[in-house]
């Protein structure tokens, strides 16, 4: 009697608690219609072609810049083989080249930040071809800037933003 009893109660707790397991209803996730993944498509492409366009911008700016700091780099640095300069004139020349590789630096890095992006979305990988290089064309700009050829820094620059602007030309 004892065995029936045990086996009545144990039926009993153990049934509910599978009946509660088993209405949970399992639903597998149903693929986003066309219309979304084509928005979701385009608002990826459109934020990769604005942070293409910031690009050009800056370094558009940035070149536009460096036209003036290169000539007086240069003049300076023709007054210094003189000695004409004064050393507050060496030391703001020196200042101004650490600025100037420092800001190809600061291009290099969100130029190498972009085209990872453009890698790993699968939105932008079509057009990671095009982007592909520019951060190379960048560290290229970096070390002219590092061995005092601005005007040659200037020049890899202009071919970076050469390539950002076939990047958004795609894009469009």
């Amino acid at each position: 009697m004892k065995l029936i009893a045990i086996a009545v109660l144990t039926a009993i707790f153990v049934i509910p608690s599978s009946a509660l397991g088993q209405t949970r209803r399992r639903t597998t996730p149903r693929p986003s219609s066309p219309t979304a993944t084509a928005q979701r498509t385009a608002q990826v492409r459109t934020q990769g072609a604005t942070r293409v366009a910031e690009q050009i911008k800056l370094l558009t700016r940035f070149t536009y810049l460096l036209g003036g700091v290169t000539s007086g780099i240069a003049q300076v640095d023709e007054a210094v083989r003189r000695n004409e300069a004064s050393p507050a004139m060496v030391q703001n020349n020196q200042q101004s080249k650490a600025r100037v590789r420092s800001s190809i630096q600061g291009f290099r890095d969100g130029l190498d930040k972009l085209e990872i992006d453009f890698r790993a979305t699968p939105e932008l990988q079509p057009y990671y071809i095009k982007l592909a290089g520019v951060a190379a064309g960048a560290a290229t700009a970096e070390e002219q800037a590092g061995a005092n050829q601005f005007d040659a820094a200037g020049r890899s620059l202009l071919n970076v933003i050469n390539r950002l602007t076939d990047v958004l030309l795609a894009m469009r």
